[in-house]
């Protein structure tokens, strides 16, 4: 868990509290002049009161250009970001005919894929051809074609499961599938710092929701070990069934998940693990195959692998995978496979292309290679950030890496510095994190050179030094930048 220096701390409390003071100033005399107009709301109540859009119109319409910026090619190591502008103090941004050329550290192309490829490219091309962008149909009606049937069984065997089955939205993966796999009766424990696809997931269940401190396994076995002793609320019966929901890599610390001990803990509770690989499929390991495979997890210990196409495979969608009688019962019980409308085929074709390419059978070493780029790059980037005096969370071969920042005022002025020396960050505040935990959430790629990492520290540094985040004493300059300017000659 992330510890907050005393006097950041309160210094980010008095921003915010500042913000929120003058925000309701404002709305108090916006309701004086309001009162003077004619309402045209013809009896119907306002559809946003007061309080619940306070947020959005006092403090994140003042930085809204950090977010949602709009892009006009591939999301490669570089892009075009469009330029706009507002004549109405941010309430609007209108898109211009400009664009930057900019290094991007905020995709999530982590092996590279998002651009075109080599091998991925003209298959999905051809298979665009050949079916169209859409099925416009559902898996159980005439949404299913061979391609479907084909990148279901290359993931199972790429993941190590006999089973899989694919979704056309990863945020749907979750939410959709843990209401059929659990409901009222069950007990269901989540990692603190579970992603909101979880949460819905798992409030839609009916299931009973217990958290346990982020990544912390003797936490969870207290947790479980009192639960199971009480039994279900009121009638302490047996629980119908217990499910441990964690992530392969936490999406905004960066973080491996201790899986080694939540297995083992597991294990002995008799609970189920629901492992969500969405950051770490593809990402670590020496074949790419993920956490399990990075810290010498065994797939048979794992009930439920869960993962999506949208980072390290350049596609979209997501996939759940387990024993055989686990996705029959999905395939007749989940509504992201009864309802929705099946994976794009060219958005399978790219998939499948890409595990090929991964795994070496399109006839080359690329795949080796960019998984060897990722973690190189991963931690050359992780450690020279900390030498720099940041605050980074994060572990060794993670591409995810957030910076923090804290407090209110350095988020706007963080990314639109880098934005000003042509590199694109991505920057997360509340409600995506804790109040108090904003940060810039930096995601590394193996289309990014040695060069691209010179330059992109170079500009964090100067940048992070203007707004005053470096929290930590940084070591002696010739240590940061000599490596990579070796290499580079």
């Amino acid at each position: 868990m992330i510890t907050i220096p005393y006097l950041t701390a309160l210094t980010t409390y008095f921003s915010y509290g500042l913000l929120f003071a003058f925000g309701q100033l404002r709305d108090f005399f916006r309701k004086f002049i309001d009162w003077w107009k004619a309402s045209n709301l013809q009896g119907y109540a306002p559809i946003c009161l007061g309080l619940e859009d306070f947020y959005i119109r006092r403090l994140y319409l003042r930085i809204q250009d950090c977010f949602g910026r709009p892009i006009s090619s591939p999301p490669d190591a570089w892009f075009d970001v469009v330029e706009r502008v507002s004549n109405d103090n941010n309430k609007t941004l209108k898109r211009t005919t400009k664009v930057s050329r900019c290094l991007n550290l905020g995709s999530y192309n982590y092996l590279g894929f998002a651009a075109a490829d080599e091998y991925c490219t003209p298959r999905v091309t051809v298979t665009l051809k050949r079916y169209s962008a859409s099925t416009c149909s559902t898996r159980v009606e005439g949404g299913t074609t061979a391609l479907h049937i084909e990148v279901e069984d290359v993931v199972a065997d790429f993941v190590g499961k006999p089973a899989a089955m694919v979704t056309g939205m990863g945020y749907v993966t979750n939410s959709a599938i843990l209401p059929v796999l659990v409901r009222h009766g069950g007990l269901i424990i989540s990692d603190s710092l579970n992603h909101n696809s979880i949460v819905n997931g798992a409030r839609g269940s009916g299931a009973t929701i217990r958290v346990f401190q982020h990544n912390t396994p003797s936490h969870l076995e207290k947790v479980l070990r009192e639960h199971i002793a009480d039994g279900q609320p009121r009638t302490h019966r047996p629980w119908k069934k217990i499910i441990v929901v964690v992530e392969g890599i936490y999406s905004m610390e960066g973080e491996l998940c201790k899986l080694p001990e939540i297995v083992s803990i597991c294990k002995k509770y008799k609970a189920y693990v629901y492992l969500d690989e969405a950051h770490s499929i593809g990402a670590v390991g020496k074949t790419g195959k993920g956490v399990c495979e990075l810290l010498g997890v065994d797939t048979a210990d794992v009930d439920i692998m869960m993962g999506t196409f949208t980072k390290s495979f350049g596609s979209c969608g997501g996939y759940i995978a387990g024993s055989k009688e686990l996705i029959k019962y999905l395939k007749y019980t989940c509504p992201a496979h009864l309802y929705a409308t099946s994976i794009s085929p060219p958005a399978a074709q790219q998939i499948i292309s890409a595990i090929k390419v991964i795994l070496g059978e399109d006839g080359s070493s690329r795949g080796a290679k960019k998984l060897a780029q990722i973690r190189e790059n991963s931690n050359y980037f992780w450690s020279e950030l900390q030498k720099m005096g940041f605050e980074v969370l994060g572990d060794n071969d993670s591409p995810v890496m957030p910076i923090m920042l804290y407090n209110p005022a350095k988020i706007p002025a963080f990314s639109r510095e880098c934005l000003k020396r042509n590199v694109a960050v991505v920057t997360v505040a509340f409600p995506a994190t804790p109040l108090l935990l904003a940060r810039a959430r930096i995601c590394i790629s193996a289309a990014h050179t040695r060069e691209d990492m010179v330059k992109a520290l170079e500009v964090i540094s100067r940048v992070g030094d203007m707004v005053g985040i470096k929290y930590f004493p940084a070591e002696p300059k010739k240590t940061q930048l000599e490596e990579g300017t070796k290499k580079i000659d």
